[in-house]
Formats: structure tokens, C-alpha cells, sequence
């Protein structure tokens, strides 16, 4: 390698120190202004405030959760699966957490590392907001059961229902029963094509034996399936839903037919 190594090394960092600036806000607080930014644009709020014996706190102020519950429910982020991945992001980084504030604490000759800790942390926080919009089938079941718990009362819905008066009926597992008003609901989440190929099945072995029943599909992203998968699939099945994050028709369709 023929670059100058050293001249390389000190051009970065100057450049690196130049995109890092620390501002006085009042006389216990600063800013530490970064490049960091939400997708929208807004940078990153990084505070610094000196605790005891000299020691530093390099937080957020809860400011990045106050910024993603705009357009998100960041309460999730405590339940299933988000939950799992925020405390592997808080243990991988460093970075500790308390009633939504994210801060690192360090002497002041840690203050560089910090802010690049606490700065992946934040990135990665953000990115869980993605499993609204591009859901992990994990997420995607815990979040359907939040929806369908929600709405109905416990003692007219049944997960994992087996239909007693259908053969071999253990092959045909249905995500959810509901107690309806002409006749059992029977709810499936289809979250990817292999789901909606089983479900496809299902449905056809339930009107194959007559088995009463209505049923709802609720897609992860209907748009993500393939045509002929979907063709099959309608031709089956009952209403459907195109996409979890379309809450207010699943409110409304399934409290039409839901047994008062």
C-alpha cells in the first residue's frame, strides 16, 4: 500500500472531530451534537450533564422514543419479540436504559466511545420500528393475538383450535375461533406465501366436510404474495384483510361478527 498511513489517520480525524461538536445549554447541561439522524431528517438529541466524582452521562433524555412514538406504539418495543431485541441491543452496546431515557456513563477520557455506543444504539432502536412495516413472522403472530385479544372477550375466542367434527383434524389447525352470531369466525394470519398455501388447504378441507363456518384472512402484507398463491387462496376464503396495520377494518369486521 503505497497512501500515507499517518496523513490518512490524521486527515479522518480531523474530520471525525469536526462532525462532533459539544455546545453549553445551561450551567449543569450540554449538547453533543453528531450526525446521527432519525430517517426524517431530525438529529439524534445527545445530552451531557457530570455526575458525581467527576464522572459524565451521555443520554438522550427519552428523546428517541418521545421522537418514534409519532408514528409508532414504542410500548411494544416492551412486549415479544421487540422486547428481546432491545435488550440485546442495550447488552451488545453498552448502553443502559431507564423509564426511556438511553444514556451511557464515563470518565470524560471515554466520552468518544460513548457517543459512538450510544449512537448504535439509537440506530438500532430505530430500525425496530421496521417490524411494523416489513414484520418478522414472529412479530407478526404476537401482534395479530394483541390485536384479536384486544377486541374480543376472552371467553368467545379459542387459539390453536382444533375443529372436533373434521378428519384427521390435528392437519388442519386454525388460528383462531370466535364465538360469532350465525357461526363460528375462524380467523387465520397469513404472514408469508407457505401460510397462505397451508391456509388455502384448510379452507378447502372445511367446506370439503361441510363444516360450518365463516372466516376472515388477515394478511402480513397481501401485496408480498404471488398472484396465483392469492388466486387460490380468494377463491376459498372469506373476507380478508390486506395487512395487519389496518386496524380499524379489523375492529370493524370483526365486531360485526362477533356474538354480542
Amino acid at each position: 500500500m503505497n497512501l500515507d498511513l499517518d496523513q490518512l489517520q490524521s486527515n479522518l480525524c480531523k474530520a471525525l472531530c469536526a462532525e462532533v461538536q459539544v455546545v453549553p445549554r445551561s450551567k449543569d447541561l450540554a449538547v453533543v451534537l453528531t450526525p446521527f439522524e432519525f430517517p426524517d431528517g431530525d438529529a439524534y438529541q445527545l445530552y451531557l450533564k457530570e455526575l458525581q466524582g467527576g464522572r459524565l452521562r451521555l443520554s438522550d433524555m427519552g428523546h428517541t422514543l418521545l421522537h418514534l412514538s409519532y408514528e409508532n406504539e414504542t410500548g411494544k418495543f416492551r412486549n415479544g419479540t421487540r422486547a428481546k431485541l432491545l435488550e440485546r441491543i442495550l447488552a451488545e452496546t453498552g448502553v443502559g436504559e431507564a423509564d426511556g431515557e438511553f444514556y451511557v456513563d464515563t470518565d470524560p477520557a471515554g466520552l468518544a466511545p460513548a457517543i459512538w455506543h450510544l449512537g448504535k444504539a439509537l440506530v438500532q432502536v430505530n430500525d425496530l420500528t421496521f417490524l411494523n412495516r416489513e414484520r418478522a413472522e414472529s412479530t407478526f403472530y404476537e401482534d395479530l393475538r394483541e390485536q384479536l385479544f384486544d377486541l374480543v372477550p376472552n371467553d368467545k375466542i379459542q387459539a390453536d383450535y382444533i375443529v372436533p367434527e373434521l378428519p384427521e383434524a390435528k392437519l388442519y389447525p386454525i388460528d383462531y375461533r370466535i364465538e360469532g352470531k350465525h357461526a363460528p369466525l375462524f380467523v387465520l394470519g397469513i404472514p408469508n406465501k407457505d401460510k397462505a398455501q397451508l391456509a388455502t388447504i384448510v379452507l378447502q378441507q372445511l367446506q370439503g366436510q361441510g363444516v360450518e363456518h365463516e372466516s376472515l384472512l388477515i394478511f402480513a402484507d397481501q401485496t408480498g404474495l404471488p398472484r396465483n398463491v392469492l388466486a387460490r387462496l380468494s377463491n376459498v376464503g372469506g373476507e380478508q384483510i390486506a395487512s395487519l396495520d389496518a386496524e380499524e377494518d379489523i375492529k370493524r369486521k370483526i365486531l360485526r361478527k362477533v356474538a354480542g
